[in-house]
């Protein structure tokens, strides 16, 4: 016998699929009399809810949250998105609120398509994917979730409906004009742009100060720094330019380790900007003069969208883009020295 879905529920009575989920879960938000007609037309159809303990008790004191990020992003290296998760988790307990995190895994994202357990068991009231993932998968996910979803440091215009990112335009804008400032006038680009839209938004940034400045973008010098698994892993070309902004600071840190091979010193040589303001456990700080993400801010930005769409699915959608601040330290040569 086929599974019957929220969605299958939802046509029969003609409502979304969110309010036969409250319906059935006991949000708020539901008439008594809609409660009641979603509950014998579920019942009718043989619908089965989840026969979960803990689900039960979540609902009884407050919303559950799944939280996804795909496998690449949680490989060496990169544990930004764990630091973005921990402020989610605090910041949901504070709302009263409990989070479950999950890990995409690769062949499940590109291949099969599983959905996550939490979501093919119905346990979640809203989900935060962190991260971009496959748009394919997006599709699938917003269908078969049934609940609202919040994308944090993604968006796209056709399947991004909710979002929270970080400034990543005007972040890399003003280092890159910081580094005009300092005299530092022929510049490289280190970041693989189709990456990831975060990676594009920075490199648009750079190019909006290049193209103010009357400066062409070298071919050589818009250096890719990932493969498509996200590992990080790229050469310096052989001509070196004044400056490199890189699109995070472990790639601001590669450069450097990859100069001082070739006996070049920083600053004193050629001049590094990173991006987060964040290096990852175990590795040097490098003091690199950086453009610091508010990861608490987009933290918070996050739950309260994720909420007001749990308890009120027509409060609207959009995107909310949390500015940071840049942070001069010690990788750009001043023009005073």
């Amino acid at each position: 016998m086929e599974k019957v879905r929220l969605t299958d529920i939802a046509e029969r009575v003609g409502v979304s699929a969110v309010t036969v989920h409250n319906a059935l879960t006991g949000n708020k938000g539901v008439s008594d009399a809609m409660r009641q007609q979603i509950q014998e037309v579920a019942d009718e159809m043989g619908y089965q809810s989840p026969s979960n303990k803990k689900q039960t008790i979540a609902q009884q004191e407050g919303s559950v949250i799944g939280v996804l990020i795909a496998e690449n992003y949680l490989a060496q290296y990169t544990t930004f998105y764990w630091k973005i998760y921990q402020e989610l988790a605090i910041l949901a307990t504070e709302k009263h609120c409990f989070t479950a995190v999950e890990v995409l895994k690769k062949e499940d994202e590109m291949k099969t398509h599983k959905m996550p357990a939490y979501v093919e068991e119905h346990r979640l009231d809203g989900l935060i994917v962190i991260g971009e993932i496959d748009k394919t998968y997006i599709r699938k996910l917003k269908k078969d979730a049934e609940i609202p979803i919040i994308f944090m440091d993604f968006y796209d215009s056709e399947l991004v409906e909710d979002c929270v990112v970080q400034d990543n335009f005007y972040g890399m804008f003003m280092l890159t004009e910081f580094m005009f400032d300092q005299g530092i006038d022929e510049l490289a680009f280190v970041g693989s742009i189709f990456s990831t839209s975060s990676i594009m938004d920075r490199y648009c940034g750079f190019v909006k100060s290049m193209t103010l400045h009357g400066k062409n973008v070298h071919p050589e010098w818009l250096i890719g720094d990932r493969d498509e698994f996200g590992h990080m892993q790229f050469d310096l070309p052989q001509k070196l330019p004044k400056g490199f902004v890189c699109n995070c600071d472990l790639a601001a840190s590669m450069v450097m380790d990859k100069l001082c091979e070739r006996g070049i010193r920083v600053p004193e040589d050629i001049s590094v900007v990173g991006f987060d303001n964040y290096l990852y456990p175990g590795l040097p700080d490098r003091n690199i003069t950086t453009y610091e993400v508010n990861k608490k801010a987009m933290a918070r930005a996050a739950i309260d969208k994720i909420l007001r769409q749990i308890r009120n699915p027509k409060s609207g959608h959009g995107m909310s883009v949390i500015s940071g601040n840049m942070v001069i330290k010690k990788t750009v040569r001043q023009k005073s020295e």
